[in-house]
């Protein structure tokens, strides 16, 4: 009687667990599961010597060096359009709302085509930046750019629920017991929206890693200077070497999950800390 009175009173617990776990081996652990055993058919000296190439090193740097720094310009343009879209009444708020999804609808390939047009040494902005030095398009800066793009909804989309939970009256109460505008944020809203920051920021970093069609437009894909490691992954196995292409893929594989995971612990001790 005692087991029965401790389960849990919502029914479906063993076919929701079952589905899910169905789900996750057919869709995700399957499929990696051959990156692993593609790899182990390499030879260690094999597998060392197509990851630690120049141009395969090249490719590393530049994937997980833009996809960070994008992701955390993303973080702070992220905050501020959910701000703006949560705690201010505009004309064209609903539409600016919507707008913040058009990177999930867009294709890449469409908006790597329209990136790259818009900041060309001849488009509507690049015209603008090239008299200045900065060239965009066929750069670095034009991957940074690229990801940026695709990795802001994701912020916005989790810190905006937040906000709009948190209640103004709590910036009220602080306000009138003399607190500044600055203390108040550090204390009142900065503790709430740490962890979804960090969530979307996780998200924004992933999205970037594995993002190709976007960036290979705006990249120009010149070897050891705007490469990066998705469209070596597809130059691989176009050649019908899918053991280095596989090769390639664990690497990014690894160096993001241990990237994720350290994300998500941050995130849990963010969040207790502010607990307390």
């Amino acid at each position: 009687m005692a087991l029965k009175q401790n389960r849990s009173i919502l029914p479906g617990f063993g076919l929701a667990m079952g589905i899910t776990v169905a789900y996750l081996s057919v869709l995700v652990l399957i499929p990696l599961s051959t990156i692993f055993l593609n790899t182990a058919h390499m030879g260690w000296h094999h597998f060392w010597s197509v990851v630690t190439s120049p141009r395969v090193e090249a490719a590393y740097r530049i994937s997980f060096g833009a996809s960070f720094l994008a992701a955390i310009i993303d973080s702070m343009l992220g905050f501020i359009a959910a701000w703006a879209l949560t705690r201010y009444r505009f004309i064209g708020a609903g539409i600016l709302d919507a707008i913040v999804d058009l990177p999930f609808a867009l294709p890449t390939s469409v908006a790597g085509i329209t990136l790259t047009a818009i900041f060309a040494n001849n488009g509507l902005i690049g015209s603008l930046l090239a008299p200045l030095g900065i060239r965009v398009a066929f750069t670095r800066l034009g991957i940074v750019v690229a990801l940026i793009f695709v990795g802001v909804p994701f912020v916005v989309r989790t810190v905006q629920p937040v906000l709009q939970e948190l209640d103004p009256e709590l910036e009220e109460a602080a306000e009138t017991l003399g607190a500044t505008r600055a203390r108040t944020f550090a204390r009142v809203i900065l503790p709430a929206i740490v962890p979804s920051v960090l969530t979307g920021f996780a998200l924004a970093f992933a999205r970037g890693l594995g993002e190709y069609g976007s960036v290979i437009f705006i990249s120009g894909n010149m070897p050891l200077r705007t490469e990066i490691a998705p469209l070596l992954i597809v130059i691989e196995l176009e050649q019908f070497d899918y053991r280095a292409a596989t090769a390639i893929a664990l690497v990014v594989l690894l160096a993001s999950f241990v990237i994720l995971l350290a994300i998500n612990l941050l995130q849990r001790w963010t969040a207790r800390t502010y607990a307390l």
